[in-house]
């Protein structure tokens, strides 16, 4: 598949917001009408029906979401992803399965993926910055993988590696993180109806800059828990040390969950600035809501844990 860089991909190309959630609104209303096989025969098959994951919030466009990324591995300025990934090939990928699991091996990603229907999920995500988006992410529920996978029952966590390939990721060469970047769930967590695997944005795979491949999407915490461009998942009982939280370990916990009452110690976490491609939209703090507003998916797997200690 060619994935065009952000320079190449003309203004008629980029899905606006409206325009995509109409046509989500139009298959819903097609499937109805027609039946799911009728309405997919007549329908581009990246176009899936809303779900119950989606928000009527006003979405970033693809322009911003490709241009403006968080990916070390690329460069630490927010515009430097987008330009030095631009030759970053997607394939061949394969991902190894380790662990505390009945079917490890390194799998082709073609086969890891073989049976798992991807679907459309529209999440609020939020980064380390007092800033944030609305994307459409393309991708499948990371418990159907677990499930295919088969992890023992003396699997609790469960830890994902990035490629390490300094020739083709150039923050690498440089000593900003301890690489590869690794990171990490708790199985309960993993198994999470709203933890997703991600394999593009908008409908599509890629691009790169945004974690293609294969990217971790945990919409309830912060942006940093995303790890990207998986090449190993590990299952274990031990809970992973992961590259911010050995970094920075008073700043950065294993947990990240979004927590408005509890600032970062060098800035507040209690507002926003959501970046929609509006200026005015970019300028206008709103206040930042617990576990990113989705305390009804999420609460649960926390209780009795004091947030503040467990960040």
């Amino acid at each position: 598949m060619l994935i065009k860089k952000p320079s190449d991909i003309p203004s008629s190309e980029i899905t606006s917001e409206s325009a995509y959630r109409n046509r989500r609104q139009f298959i819903q209303a097609a499937t109805a009408a027609l039946g799911a096989t009728a309405a997919g025969a007549l329908l581009p098959a990246q176009l899936s029906a809303a779900s119950k994951y989606d928000t009527d919030e006003k979405q970033t466009p693809l322009g911003n979401v490709t241009t403006y990324n968080n990916y070390y591995e690329f460069g630490t300025g927010k515009d430097e992803p987008g330009l030095n990934a631009r030759t970053f090939k997607l394939r061949p990928w394969t991902v190894t399965v380790a662990g505390m699991v009945k079917k490890p091996a390194t799998y082709n990603l073609e086969d890891l993926l073989k049976g798992i229907t991807m679907e459309d999920r529209i999440y609020r995500m939020r980064c380390v910055e007092a800033w944030s988006m609305v994307i459409p992410w393309h991708g499948f529920p990371l418990a159907t993988l677990i499930d295919k996978l088969e992890p023992l029952p003396s699997a609790k966590f469960i830890k994902f590696t990035t490629l390490y390939a300094p020739d083709r990721m150039p923050g690498q060469r440089y000593s900003s993180l301890h690489w590869p970047y690794v990171e990490g769930l708790r199985m309960d967590e993993a198994r999470n109806e709203l933890a997703l695997l991600a394999t593009g944005v908008y409908g599509k795979e890629g691009p790169a800059q945004n974690g293609a491949p294969l990217r971790l999407i945990t919409p309830w915490k912060y942006g940093f828990k995303g790890v990207k461009a998986i090449t190993k998942i590990e299952f274990t009982d031990k809970m992973p040390l992961t590259a911010w939280a050995e970094a920075i370990p008073n700043e950065y916990g294993f947990y990240a969950n979004v927590n408005p009452t509890v600032d970062h110690p060098r800035w507040s976490q209690a507002s926003e600035r959501r970046l929609t491609g509006s200026v005015l939209d970019q300028l206008k703090p709103i206040k930042t809501q617990m576990f990113n507003g989705y305390t009804q998916y999420v609460e649960r797997m926390y209780s009795g844990m004091d947030l503040r200690k467990n960040f």
